[in-house]
């Protein structure tokens, strides 16, 4: 019923925001007469506000058209490679003319960035979006408004949202070999889930995960949100949340939980914050300050538009991830596409390299709650995993704003370029000059029969052994094979003019080193060296 009373005031309200909304360009309006009179600026700011604080926010666009790379301009092109009932798997395809850009871009990592769904659209992500789109090649889950999937389609909970996620990481391995995965708050929980049972059935992993400010365990540094779902029973939240979709929307009849009560509840998580953005819009109105108002028009369009999620997916979100806590205490068992019961088991994963990232003022998911996932992946050695806390991060910063881009995206990108070596072109891989095997001169020919000195490689695992040499190239020494990793082999340009020692790069090598803490990767790990460019078909030109 509560459903129902919401669209009716919303009906009833519609005249009077289209008032407002006229209002307020009539006395803003420099060629208006009203507009030269006292006071008018005042009054149009008012009209303004009152249309904004009453006007329904509907889905915004990505509106990604362009990213700068390295000084060349990327046009991008938007658009769903897969389309599920609940979900549309989107892809930001990048274009070039320029040829060496082009073959740089078509050896970069491929990205499924796996978008919350929890009350707002995965544009929330527009900035993570686009910062990633400089050196990846990226995808992104567009959850749909349940109110507008019909019956037809059946409904959705968490295991389907777990089966979902599975498909697109096939999707991507498919294309492209294999693929790394972004998860950001809420799925972080489903997204572990799926690449365990993954792992669990011997299926190819990604190459990395990196969690992002999720409720990994719940247990640990409780928020509001926590607290909530801790105090209140699982049929509280089925009798007083759940509502039907009213019947102006395809979905007519689905039980929801709907997106604007998620909305009021982050507004009620700090309700002065707000009031004070309201009021600082209508001073700056006032003032004219066309940047201020502009940015809090943005903010709030994104903020404000949310999507109603299926009854089914919410409670089991409720009593799995809040309440029971059926991850961290290994009872979370997940139905599959086939109707198979399949539990999960974060310690199977064994060649996904695992990085957490969190906010230092992180309100919604609290500290720890998102590393706890480092030490359920006990599989996965401890060289390839990291973690990362966003020192005056809160939520939103460490995926979002200067943050973002400043200090966790460097840190992303550096451990997905550095996971992400063996899929790359064996000529394009850095390599470091150490030493090389002595050239025998010409003149002393009977003392080419010495042993070569042996070319030095850099330590990736403690189990390498010495194989057996050969009297025609340098032994090389092998390392414990890992398919998803490279070796990297140090040489140093001999003095003589001879060619180079050879350098090992093994097509199944052992991983390299992954350092413990996000500040010891080095710099250098974030390039690689620029393949030479040759002329492309029209039909090659994107990435």
């Amino acid at each position: 019923m509560l459903y129902q009373l919401y669209e009716s005031q919303r009906t009833l309200m519609e005249p009077f925001v289209d008032f407002a909304q006229a209002a307020a360009k009539l006395y803003g309006g420099s060629s208006s007469p009203i507009g030269k009179t006292p006071l008018a600026q005042r009054v149009s700011a008012g009209y303004s506000l009152m249309y904004r604080l009453g006007k329904g926010y509907e889905k915004p666009s990505f509106d990604i058209h362009t990213v700068d790379a390295d000084g060349v301009a990327l046009a991008i092109q938007e658009r769903i490679e897969l389309d599920k009932p609940f979900c549309e798997l989107r892809r930001f395809k990048r274009f070039s003319d320029d040829t060496a850009t082009l073959a740089r871009l078509k050896n970069q990592p491929a990205v499924l960035v796996v978008a919350p769904l929890s009350g707002h659209y995965a544009t929330l992500l527009r900035d993570t979006v686009k910062t990633m789109l400089k050196d990846h090649k990226v995808y992104i889950t567009d959850w749909k408004n349940a109110r507008n999937v019909p019956l037809s389609d059946g409904t959705f909970n968490l295991d389907d949202y777990v089966n979902y996620v599975q498909e697109f990481i096939r999707h991507l391995q498919g294309k492209y070999g294999n693929c790394h995965v972004i998860s950001v708050c809420q799925p972080t929980v489903p997204v572990f889930a799926a690449i365990s049972l993954m792992a669990s059935r011997g299926e190819t992993t990604p190459l990395s995960m990196i969690m992002m400010g999720g409720p990994i365990d719940a247990r640990q540094s409780a928020t509001a949100v926590n607290d909530l779902a801790t105090t209140k029973p699982y049929e509280w939240f089925e009798k007083n949340v759940i509502y039907p979709v009213p019947g102006n929307f395809p979905g007519k009849g689905r039980r929801v939980y709907p997106g604007f009560l998620q909305h009021t509840g982050f507004v009620a998580m700090n309700p002065d914050r707000h009031a004070t953005s309201h009021y600082d819009y209508f001073k700056n109105l006032i003032k004219g300050d066309d940047a201020s108002t502009d940015a809090h028009r943005k903010f709030y369009d994104e903020y404000n538009a949310v999507l109603d999620m299926d009854a089914d997916y919410y409670l089991d979100t409720i009593k799995t991830v809040f309440q029971e806590f059926k991850l961290v205490k290994g009872t979370w068992e997940v139905m599959s596409v086939d109707g198979k019961l399949e539990r999960v088991m974060p310690s199977d994963i064994k060649t996904t390299a695992v990085m957490t990232v969190e906010g230092e003022l992180d309100d919604i998911s609290g500290a720890g709650q998102t590393r706890a996932a480092l030490a359920m992946c006990s599989g996965v050695p401890e060289s390839h995993k990291t973690h990362l806390e966003a020192k005056g991060a809160g939520h939103y910063g460490i995926f979002s704003g200067r943050r973002w881009r400043d200090v966790v995206y460097p840190a992303v990108k550096a451990f997905i370029l550095e996971e992400n070596k063996s899929l790359m072109p064996a000529e394009t891989l850095p390599v470091a000059a150490k030493k090389a095997a002595p050239v025998a001169k010409a003149a002393k020919a009977p003392k080419a029969a010495k042993k070569p000195t042996p070319v030095t490689t850099e330590a990736a695992t403690p189990e390498a052994r010495p194989a057996p040499k050969s009297e025609a190239k340098p032994a090389v020494k092998p390392v414990a094979k890992r398919a998803s990793k490279p070796v990297l082999v140090a040489v140093k340009q001999a003095k003589a003019p001879a060619a180079a020692a050879p350098v090992a790069t093994p097509e199944k090598a052992a991983p390299a080193v992954v350092a413990s803490s996000v500040a010891a990767v080095p710099a250098k790990a974030a390039t690689t060296a620029e393949t030479a460019a040759t002329p492309l078909p029209p039909e090659q030109s994107a990435a």
